[in-house]
């Protein structure tokens, strides 16, 4: 287990090209409507293939399905809740339909207050439905070594911020991934490219739920 210092270096290590990205394998053509994965490396997709982050996995996997949905990988490396609330405005020029919110796993590494968390997460999600968007709030946890009650602060901030807004909730991001050494790089912290297929069937139920709030394949 590497101590929580490497953990939050290598967490907020940045990856080249930090602006949105059309997810790989999208189909362009006739698309129903505009997903944004919105958050920090675990949806840029830190230490594997452009292809093989979650946004680009969830593409596919709608496609096999006959979902036309174009997904846009707008994650960036490092960032916050705080940077995310700044970046509100930029994201919403997408044109986002849905969007898929992950983030906070940062400030938990930094030991930042939760309540900032969640103001932070509250806000987003309240500029993100004024403007029609249809939310999917991912879930997150922190170590365990930063303390029990931190961690249950932590976590507590996912589903009160879900039931405040009523949005969909995953209730956690990394489910049946996180801890697991044979899915994720040598830092622990960021999945492999089989770790974001997991991750991608995770989360891909609950944004069935919002295509059906929009209306729709």
């Amino acid at each position: 287990m590497r101590n929580l210092f490497t953990i939050f270096t290598l967490a907020l290590c940045a990856v080249a090209g930090a602006g949105p990205v059309l997810a790989a394998g999208a189909a362009k053509p006739a698309s129903h409507g505009t997903i944004v994965a919105f958050g920090d490396s675990l949806t840029a997709g830190y230490g594997v293939p452009e292809s093989e982050a979650y946004p680009a996995q969830l593409q596919r996997k709608l496609q096999q399905a006959g979902y036309q949905w174009t997904v846009i990988n707008a994650g960036i490396s490092g960032e916050t809740s705080s940077g995310a609330l700044a970046r509100v405005d930029w994201v919403m020029k997408l044109k986002p339909d849905i969007v898929i919110l992950e983030t906070g796993a940062n400030d938990g590494l930094r030991g930042q207050d939760p309540e900032l968390a969640h103001r932070n997460i509250g806000k987003i999600v309240s500029t993100l439905q004024a403007k029609g968007v249809v939310v999917v709030l991912a879930g997150m946890r922190m170590l365990k070594n930063l303390g029990p009650a931190y961690t249950a602060k932590f976590a507590a901030i996912y589903p009160r911020v879900a039931k405040e807004h009523k949005v969909i909730l995953v209730p956690f991001f990394l489910d049946k991934v996180a801890g697991k050494e044979s899915l994720n790089l040598a830092d622990g912290v960021h999945p492999t490219a089989t770790g974001y297929t997991i991750v991608t069937e995770t989360v891909y139920p609950y944004l069935l739920k919002a295509i059906q709030q929009k209306g729709g394949r």
